[in-house]
């Protein structure tokens, strides 16, 4: 009997022992199949990049592929799963965002350079010119089928008969006829059909090649530019005239006798490397220099400001909602942090429209108490002093928090023994608060001039830069801070966006919040220590 148990005890292991390769090959066939449709899905991805000259974007998935797959695959990397999605959110969000910013400072890419310059010369041999005749043209229908008749004087040329829902791939051939056949097709046909036509080149039998000009007429048409056997240079057959690519600036241009640039830039342009062009332009052009500088000088000043301003009420408000003799602190704790749990956005809106010089209640007040009538959104030091009034209202709760967190901090035996030795309230308040609360925040100061170094949802709903300097080479407002600065060139400029000059711009801005950051961790390592 005890040997028949045995027995059957190590069938059932065995059969378990097998159940569990049968369930490990099962998970290991799934996950190398996953692998591979993951791999294969993302490699065709990144063809499709690298075709359409999307290197950096192509590079950028090429390189998330290949270490997903090395994470994955390998039993030695295979517990760095659980923190692989947030290593690639990071590059891919982060760290490829800031490098491509980077990139772009040392290009001309703008509005009128974001091609290649393969494209940028694919673009220009695509152009062509009316360099003969026009005719008139009927479309004419016959089982379903669309034949086309050109008239020269009295005489018909007729093709035969076109799926136009299938295009031929050669010319087609116009011969002489006496008169079209079928039902003539009305204008709506041909409006209807007009990319097919467009599509279509008819040749005559003297070799004349005509393209559609018109919704009547086609016409001999010719190419613009003709490329050269160098691969570089065109030649304007109209005007009969040489171009070159000028790599300085990233155009094709008109070149003289001498091989000398002349001319006007052709456009669309084409990317090329400038160096520290873009960096040197912030700090030698006149139009980019002085409201930099003076841009620059403001978000320091409005950084700070802000700093300190959300300290000092958040500070004293800490205060007087901590007193014990204070009779409903909760309601008042309550009513004053309710502006930190409202949306920013939704009280910048209504604070645009208190401060609207024309119909809005701040001036309304103002007019009807002291005659005032403040220009908020036109006079530059009155938008500017808006702007820090709006801001320290959304900043201050944040600011009372902490305060009343770090208050219970501090012990009582202090102020007894302050009290002691005769001093005030107001003597416990700059010797014995503000000293142990300010210490503690330093790193929370930092971090909050660094944000409102970056406010741009500020600046762009309440005033959107306004108002506008004068004289200036790229858009730029006196309430401007440097990252809605930064966005007015990119987006707003009236010559092109200038995204390679906005590139630069925001490099600036990472290595001064880069610094504030290094800034930071230094203070709250020596707090830690």
């Amino acid at each position: 009997m005890q040997s028949h148990q045995t027995a059957d005890m190590a069938i059932d292991d065995s059969d378990m022992e097998n159940s569990k390769k049968t369930s490990l090959d099962h998970k290991k066939w799934l996950k190398w199949a996953t692998l591979g449709l993951v791999s294969l899905i993302n490699g065709y991805a990144t063809i499709l990049m690298y075709a359409r000259s999307e290197y950096a974007f192509a590079l950028l998935t090429l390189f998330i592929t290949a270490l997903g797959v090395y994470v994955f695959a390998r039993k030695e990397t295979y517990a760095h799963r659980y923190i692989f999605p947030g290593v690639a959110g990071m590059i891919l969000f982060i760290i490829f965002p800031l490098l491509y910013t980077i990139g772009l400072a040392f290009t001309n890419y703008s509005g009128a350079n974001q091609l290649t310059f393969d494209r940028a010369q694919s673009v220009l041999l695509q152009q062509s010119f009316q360099s003969g005749d026009s005719y008139k043209f009927t479309m004419y229908e016959q089982d379903g089928k669309y034949s086309i008749a050109v008239q020269d004087g009295e005489q018909w040329y007729v093709t035969s008969n076109i799926d136009l829902a299938q295009l031929p791939e050669d010319d087609v051939l116009l011969t002489r006829s006496e008169a079209p056949q079928g039902k003539k097709a009305p204008l709506k046909t041909v409006i209807g059909n007009r990319a097919a036509l467009s599509e279509i080149t008819l040749a005559t039998t003297e070799g004349t090649e005509l393209k559609m000009s018109g919704l009547r007429t086609f016409a001999e048409i010719t190419p613009l530019y003709l490329l050269q056997d160098d691969g570089e240079t065109l030649v304007n057959q109209r005007e009969s005239i040489t171009l070159k690519p000028n790599w300085d600036i990233g155009h094709y241009q008109q070149v003289d006798a001498n091989g000398e640039f002349v001319g006007e830039p052709l456009s669309p342009g084409f990317i090329v490397n400038i160096g520290m062009d873009n960096f040197t332009r912030i700090f030698t052009d006149p139009g980019i220099q002085g409201p930099f500088l003076k841009i620059f000088v403001w978000t320091v000043v409005f950084s700070a400001l802000t700093v300190v301003l959300t300290l000092a009420v958040g500070v004293v408000l800490a205060q007087i909602v901590s007193w014990e003799a204070l009779k409903g602190r909760g309601v008042y704790r309550v009513l004053l942090i309710l502006p930190y749990a409202v949306p920013a956005f939704i009280s910048i809106l209504i604070f645009k429209g208190l401060f609207n010089q024309s119909f809005g209640e701040i001036n309304q007040v103002l007019e009807g108490l002291f005659g005032l009538s403040p220009a908020w959104f036109t006079d530059p030091f009155l938008a500017k002093t808006m702007i820090i009034i709006v801001n320290t209202w959304l900043g201050y709760p944040y600011m009372m928090i902490l305060a009343m967190g770090l208050l219970k901090a501090i012990p009582e035996d202090l102020y007894e023994a302050s009290a002691m030795d005769g001093a005030g309230p107001i003597d416990n308040f700059f010797n014995i608060t503000m000293p142990l609360l300010v210490k503690p925040m330093i790193p929370l100061l930092i971090a909050s001039f660094a944000f409102n170094f970056n406010n741009f949802v500020l600046i762009q709903l309440l005033t959107n830069g306004a108002p506008d300097m004068i004289g200036t080479s790229v858009p730029a407002g006196h309430t401007d801070l440097l990252v809605s600065y930064t966005y007015r060139i990119a987006f707003e400029g009236a010559g092109g966006q200038d995204f390679g000059l906005a590139g630069a711009i925001a490099t600036i801005i990472f290595l001064l919040v880069g610094g504030l950051s290094l800034l930071n961790m230094k203070f709250t390592k020596l707090e830690s220590e």
